[in-house]
């Protein structure tokens, strides 16, 4: 761990400017889901606890440099208040003379959040002189938005090659449960990766058959990967220009030690739809006027299997169209052991992206991983092996 945290910083008395997402939903002028707010609460009231002065960076929406009424963070005040259970005031610019003034005027055990960063086309483009005029308002920077650490932006890298630098809870968190599961995890690991498309997840194929023992693929990836051993998947969504990807894949996968495990039976139907008709076949079985839905009951107790005596577990991606009846069965068994073996402290388990998280939380599950992140593509990336700027700019 070459970052430090709060822990490691002198806060009493000092201006700490802290990176955060608050890029919540909005409807009618209210916040209409709070979680990524909740989720900073910790970090917030440590400084506050430790005598430091939180003023808060953050971008929302995407203005493009343009001062766009609909994109103030002024909108997410409230909802801050209410979270912290401590004022918040508001400045109109995170630069310059109203930045400044709303500093200086900040007293002990309030927070501070300043305008939106993505106002200045200066932050996108992580120009010196913005970064600058950042740090020249705090003493010491903290981030806290590991979602937005695959970018390289004013308030998340530039800023910290200016200040003392940490780490917040949230970033601390997630960093920590990364490393756990991909930089120094106990064996053996398995990953779970689903999802559409197997062409915009090349990079983490790539990079995980070389790091774990075992990869499951599902969704409409697996419809790919079978097509490219020859077998027909009649209607189902597959990319079958990717065949000979699909097959280098496989062979490195076969090079490094590394099992893919791929659907043995499936649930198949004649049209995408809730409770539509189906039947379970072989995997060399499916009609050819189907499609495949969902891994059968052979596929998932034989997945069931491999994560019971796993002792690593990421996730990023469904078995099958977990949004429909009664094609969620397969995904929903697998994460009932995911979670049962997680419980029972057998299991480190680690899960992010939007369609995974969805799964999770209509499993019922949303409390039984080890950690699941929220961070999108920050998270992908971080799978892909990919170094992400705003981390790397914490190490110094």
């Amino acid at each position: 761990m070459a970052w430090k945290t709060l822990d490691d910083m002198e806060l009493d008395g000092k201006v700490v400017l802290c990176r955060v997402d608050i890029n919540v939903p909005v409807k009618d002028g209210a916040v209409t889901d709070d979680t990524r707010i909740r989720r900073i609460v910790p970090t917030v009231k440590d400084i506050v606890a430790a005598g430091g002065k939180p003023v808060l960076l953050a971008h929302f929406g995407r203005p493009k440099g343009e001062r766009v009424p609909d994109m103030s963070l002024a909108i997410v005040r409230p909802a801050l208040e209410a979270a912290l259970d401590l004022p918040v005031s508001f400045a109109e610019d995170c630069i310059g003379a109203p930045a400044k003034q709303a500093v200086a005027a900040l007293e002990p055990g309030q927070v501070l959040l300043l305008e939106n960063t993505r106002y200045h086309a200066e932050e996108t483009r992580n120009e010196p002189m913005f970064a600058a005029s950042l740090a020249a308002l705090g003493d010491v920077y903290c981030n806290d938005a590991f979602s937005a650490a695959h970018r390289a932006h004013g308030s998340t890298e530039g800023i910290a090659r200016l200040l003392p630098s940490c780490a917040g809870r949230l970033m601390q968190a997630e960093l920590s449960a990364l490393e756990a599961a991909l930089g120094a995890p106990e064996r053996p690991v398995v990953a779970v990766v689903g999802g559409a498309k197997v062409s915009t997840k090349l990079d983490l194929l790539g990079n995980l058959v070389a790091k774990v023992n075992h990869l499951v693929i599902g969704g409409g990836m697996a419809n790919t990967f079978l097509a490219a051993q020859g077998v027909d998947v009649g209607k189902s969504l597959a990319e079958h220009e990717m065949a000979d990807t699909a097959r280098e894949i496989l062979a490195k996968a076969e090079d490094a030690g590394c099992e893919i495990v791929l659907p043995r039976d499936i649930v198949v139907a004649r049209e995408f739809a809730a409770n539509a008709a189906n039947e379970t076949v072989e995997v060399n079985a499916c009609p050819s006027d189907a499609m495949i839905l969902d891994a059968g009951p052979e596929t998932v107790a034989y997945i069931q299997g491999v994560i019971e005596n796993a002792r690593t577990l990421i996730m990023n991606g469904p078995l099958g169209v977990f949004e429909m009846e009664p094609f969620q069965k397969g995904t929903f068994a697998m994460l009932d052991v995911i979670a049962g073996q997680t419980g029972a402290g057998s299991l480190t388990s680690v899960a992010g992206g939007g369609d995974t998280v969805a799964a999770i939380n209509a499993s019922g599950h949303g409390e039984d991983f080890t950690y699941i992140s929220t961070a999108g593509g920050a998270f992908l990336e971080w799978m892909e092996g990919k170094t992400l700027p705003g981390v790397a700019a914490l190490e110094g």
